[in-house]
C-alpha cells in the first residue's frame, strides 16, 4: 500500500464513530442542497445526487459508522421506495423527489425517514401555501426533504 493510502487510513481510523457520523451526514446535506439549487433552477434532480446519497449510506453503514445496521438500512430504502413511489404514483410528486426519499431512507432506516417525512410535510405544507398565495401551480419540492431532514438532524442530535 502506498503512503497516502497508509495515511488516509490512519487518519480514518483515529477518527471516533460520532465524528464520521457526522461527517457522513453532512456529506449528505451537502448533496440535497446541490438538488435543491438543481429543483430550483429546472425542476429537475441530477441522478447522480439520489445514486451519491444511497453510496454513502452503503458504505457508512458497511463501515459501522451509521449506527444502524445493513438490514435496517435496507428497510428504510424499501420504505422510501414505498412512500416515494405512492407520492410519484399518486401525488404528483416529481421522480427525482422520489429517488431522493428512497436515498434519505438508506442513510436513516425506516424509524428516521419517519422523522425526514414528518418534517417534509410540515415544510411542504409551508411551500404549497406560499405557491397558493403566489398563484403558482408547480412548484421545487427539494427544500422541503431538506428540511425534512434538517429536522431529522435537529432531533438526532438531542438524543
Amino acid at each position: 500500500m502506498s503512503e497516502c493510502h497508509e495515511w488516509f487510513w490512519d487518519l480514518i481510523s483515529e477518527l471516533n464513530g460520532t465524528t464520521v457520523l457526522y461527517l457522513t451526514l453532512t456529506v449528505a446535506l451537502l448533496l440535497l442542497l446541490i438538488a435543491t439549487v438543481c429543483d430550483f433552477r429546472t425542476r429537475e434532480i441530477p441522478n447522480w445526487i439520489s445514486v451519491a446519497i444511497a453510496l454513502v449510506a452503503i458504505v457508512a453503514s458497511s463501515a459501522g459508522w451509521l449506527g444502524i445496521g445493513f438490514p435496517l438500512i435496507i428497510a428504510g430504502g424499501a420504505l422510501g421506495f414505498l412512500v416515494g413511489y405512492s407520492l410519484f404514483r399518486f401525488a404528483q410528486l416529481g421522480g427525482g423527489d422520489a429517488k431522493l426519499i428512497a436515498a434519505l431512507g438508506l442513510l436513516v432506516g425506516p424509524v428516521g425517514l419517519l422523522i425526514v417525512l414528518f418534517g417534509m410535510a410540515i415544510a411542504g405544507g409551508i411551500l404549497s401555501l406560499i405557491a397558493i398565495w403566489r398563484n403558482q401551480k408547480d412548484y421545487a419540492y427539494v427544500p422541503a426533504i431538506a428540511a425534512g431532514f434538517v429536522w431529522y438532524l435537529g432531533l438526532v442530535s438531542q438524543i
